[in-house]
């Protein structure tokens, strides 16, 4: 009988086309790539270890040979393949659509050499229909497509093994360049310098509450004598004055204030009236850089979330391949969602004819379909009962492609203007006569005080000369703000439009600048680091192309020439690497001219300071006035959420003081210290002297400013922990505050401990022990939101906290970064610590000793006694 081989990517995916398939038919899964360029120096072959090249893994003497190895932890699994491959008649290769898919399975063939028949079988979604289809149009692999990959595979391997090792040399270890990194990462200190050179602004204006038909609405002054009242456009960012050429006018307070009197006794007559009418059109479906932009703005999902969440609702049939620059529905999704619009909101919301749309992103690739829900019927959110953010993610990719089908929407736009004596105020409406497509789904912005799109701004029935009772007048005080820093989706828009990188590489590049310590993400924005200002300068100076955008962007172009056949790969290769100006060239002759040093620092125009990147991270170094008030040289933490374009006078005048003295304890009779760490300020009680312990300290809530704290506002916080009582079934029980904000501590014995952390209505000063047992009784749940079935704490030799979690797919161990399933038929409560460590290792048997790392376990002599 015969016996078809089908392999995929992952378990997931593998599992969901099975139920597809003839029962002759074996699913195995690869596990992603196969084969890839080694990653150090143990996995290079001993038979070229001594070649120069080696050390990048593409032999740049014998036309770019790649250098491909089977990583340790991939033997198993191309074995398994090997042997399933014995037994099966016909091969079929089903990784995924796109570049990186056809590579896997050009590498899958390489590895097998398969003597049987072998074609590649593709689909844009993992539904019956679509499985069949693809089942009687199977191909040959897509030379030009791996070809295509490949080149950007060793282009982008060459850019980071020259670039980085110079980085490390000259700046600190650990860093990293990337082709599309080192520019992502351009752009946000770019951004941070304009923040930082931003000169602020300030003006005055007047806003009234009017009342007609008992309908309020608001109104504010625009014009004086004719004259524009300045607003924070009208401001140069660089000087904080008004731009060259403006005539507006600026107002301040006490003008302001004569003005509200003046108009106290004027008539507040309309003076004009202008309605318009207007449309406007839904949004195209998703593509990949669109569904993480709106993901990002409103779920608050990472791009590496909203990958790695809509990886699942993909491999599990819900939603059509995800890595797509198209805009393209095909006529049955285009009917699905016709049919939904139909069912759900009336055929008067339906668009006159089926809606159709095109890309505009630059270099975009039309080879698929847009990002849609799967099948020929489009499941509701409600009816997939998935949950969290699954659920979410699919109610917002459902939503957007039934609306792109849906009915216009139709508004009228209303401005009118109020004439008071020598001052006009305008004010704006908007009615919604059909809510057309709004009624499933309206775009999220990137600026959060804007609002959306489907709200009513409702102004009474006005008509010219009317005059209008005021309820309220009020002067109002602004100021202009630094341009706002990337969001992740703002981020993406910019690589997407500028058409830098590929969309479905946006996520890791993303996830791989906050790693490598480039940036950090605060308050949904990304921040960039003192690291990533030291390492842009030097790129900036010394290899100013390769974080230009636009040869970014041209590079990107010739790229994708590869994969069309109508540019040769080796010559471009060649040129890059090897020209006049060449890569290898550029770094030869460059190294020796870059002095590290002057590259390890920040400098900054307006501060008497520098900031020094070690390998541990930045610190602040400048003068500072001692006690006989000479000027000596002092060094200082620099607390890590200081942002470089946030940094000023004040901040570095408090961190290079030293310890401020609040004041004294009553209590102790010792001093009560303000300090600086790496983790922010903190309050300290007594000194770090020798030979006493160490001293208590307590970190400060982000809403009590250093400016503001009093002595007793310190002694407050160095009150925890707390005691709160004895807890019934033995040990004693605590409240504190810690890293991620302020929990309960029930201290079982001397080794045993347990926490929870304290509801937002809950005071970590005023808890009580009756409501600190309350919390405790309440299952416990891990940071990502999993119930914690068991936590073992942190053993002396680990260095991270072991815990078994309830998840989504089942009950699980998790150490630090390592997760490990755990059978359904186990019992928890005799679950004990050496049955996790077992687990671990075996986890992590053919990782080279990965397990030190990964749990960061200190001595592996101990494991195997507590084994034994």
């Amino acid at each position: 009988m015969d016996h078809t081989l089908v392999i995929v990517e992952s378990p997931t995916k593998a599992k969901t086309i099975r139920k597809f398939l003839p029962s002759n038919y074996e699913v195995l899964a690869s596990m992603g790539h196969v084969r890839d360029l080694p990653k150090g120096a143990a996995e290079i072959p001993a038979a070229v270890k001594k070649e120069k090249w080696s050390r990048i893994g593409v032999n740049t003497t014998e036309d770019f040979e790649p250098l491909y190895i089977v990583p340790k932890d991939k033997k198993k699994v191309v074995k398994e393949l090997k042997e399933a491959l014995k037994g099966a008649t016909q091969l079929l290769l089903a990784t995924d659509e796109d570049r990186e898919g056809e590579s896997i399975s050009w590498h899958l063939l390489q590895i097998l050499k398969p003597k049987i028949p072998t074609k590649r079988m593709v689909f844009h979604e993992i539904t019956k229909k679509a499985i069949n289809k693809a089942l009687d149009q199977t191909r040959e692999i897509d030379m030009e497509l791996v070809q295509a990959q490949e080149t950007r595979r060793i282009l982008d391997r060459l850019f980071g093994y020259e670039l980085s090792p110079l980085l490390w040399k000259k700046v600190a270890p650990r860093l990293s360049a990337g082709r599309v990194q080192s520019v992502s990462v351009r752009l946000l200190v770019r951004r941070e310098r304009e923040r930082r050179s931003f000169k602020k602004a300030s003006y005055w204006g007047i806003k009234a509450s009017l009342v007609k038909d008992n309908i309020t609405f608001e109104t504010k002054l625009f014009s004086l004598k004719g004259q524009r009242i300045s607003n924070g456009s009208d401001f140069d960012e660089q000087t904080g004055k008004l731009k060259k050429g403006n005539n507006s006018l600026i107002i301040g307070q006490d003008k302001v204030n004569d003005l509200l009197k003046t108009f106290s006794s004027e008539d507040w007559l309309v003076s004009k009236i202008e309605k318009k009418p207007s449309t406007r059109k839904p949004v195209p479906p998703f593509t990949t850089s669109t569904l993480q932009q709106e993901a990002n703005r409103k779920l608050r999902l990472s791009a590496r979330e909203t990958m790695r969440c809509a990886q699942g609702l993909y491999e599990r049939g819900f939603i059509t391949y995800m890595r797509t620059d198209s805009v393209h529905l095909s006529e049955q999704a285009t009917r699905a969602a016709r049919e939904c619009v139909s069912s759900m909101y009336g055929k008067e919301y339906l668009s006159n004819s089926p809606r159709q749309f095109n890309s505009t992103a630059r270099n975009a690739q039309e080879a698929h379909e847009a990002i849609r829900p799967a099948g020929e019927k489009f499941k509701t959110p409600k009816e997939t009962n998935l949950t969290g953010r699954d659920l979410s993610l699919y109610d917002l990719i459902w939503k957007r492609t039934v609306a792109s089908q849906m009915a216009e929407a139709r508004l009228t736009m209303i401005n009118a203007e109020i004439r008071v004596g020598d001052g006009l105020f305008k004010s704006s409406g908007k009615s919604i006569d059909f809510a057309g497509f709004f009624r499933a789904y309206v775009e999220g912005s990137d600026d959060p005080s804007s609002s959306l799109e489907q709200q009513e701004i409702i102004l009474p029935n006005l008509t010219t000369g009317t005059c209008l009772e005021v309820t309220n007048k009020e002067s109002t005080f602004h100021e202009t703000k630094p341009p706002a820093r990337y969001t992740e989706a703002a981020l993406v828009k910019v690589l997407e439009k500028e058409g830098i990188g590929r969309p479905s590489t946006y996520a890791s590049i993303i996830g791989t600048i906050v790693d490598r310590g480039y940036a950090n993400i605060s308050s949904n924005t990304l921040a960039p680091t003192f690291t990533a200002f030291a390492v842009t300068a030097l790129l900036e100076e010394h290899f100013p192309d390769l974080v230009d955008t636009t040869f970014t962007a041209k590079m990107e172009s010739s790229l994708d020439e590869i994969s069309s056949g109508n540019l040769e790969w080796l010559p471009y290769l060649e040129t890059f690497y090897k020209g006049k100006n060449g890569l290898e060239v550029k770094v030869q002759k460059t190294e020796g001219d870059i002095d590290g040093k002057a590259y390890r620092q920040v400098d900054f125009e307006d501060l008497p300071c520098v900031v020094r990147i070690g390998s541990n991270g930045p610190w602040l170094e400048g003068t500072k006035i001692d006690e006989s008030g000479n000027e000596i040289q002092a060094k200082g933490n620099l607390p890590m959420d200081i942002t470089p374009g946030d940094l000023d006078i004040k901040q570095v005048d408090q961190i290079l003081s030293g310890p401020s003295d609040l004041g004294t304890d009553p209590k102790t009779g010792e001093k009560v210290f303000l300090r600086f760490g790496p983790y922010g300020p903190y309050v300290q009680l007594g000194n770090n002297d020798q030979d006493k312990a160490k001293p208590r300290r307590a970190s400060l809530p982000k809403e009590l400013k250093t400016d503001d704290l009093t002595l007793d506002e310190a002694l407050v916080l160095l009150s925890l922990p707390r005691l709160l009582g004895v807890h019934p079934e033995g040990g004693v029980v605590e409240a504190d505050r810690g890293r991620f904000g302020p929990y309960i501590k029930w201290i079982k014995n001397e080794n045993e401990s347990e926490n929870r952390s304290l509801k937002k209505e809950d005071d970590v000063f005023t808890v009580d022990i009756e409501r600190a047992l309350e919390i405790l009784a309440m299952p416990k749940m891990g940071r990502g939101g999993q119930e914690v079935l068991k936590d073992f704490g942190k053993p002396k030799e680990f260095k991270e906290k072991i815990q078994i979690l309830n998840g989504r797919y089942g009950v699980y161990l998790k150490c630090g970064k390592t997760n490990v399933s755990i059978a359904k038929d186990t019992d928890i409560e005799k679950f004990t610590i050496d049955d996790a460590v077992s687990l671990l290792e075996e986890k992590l048997k053919d990782k080279n000793g990965a397990i030190l790392k990964k749990t960061k376990i200190s001595n592996k002599k101990t494991i195997r006694k507590k084994k034994n």
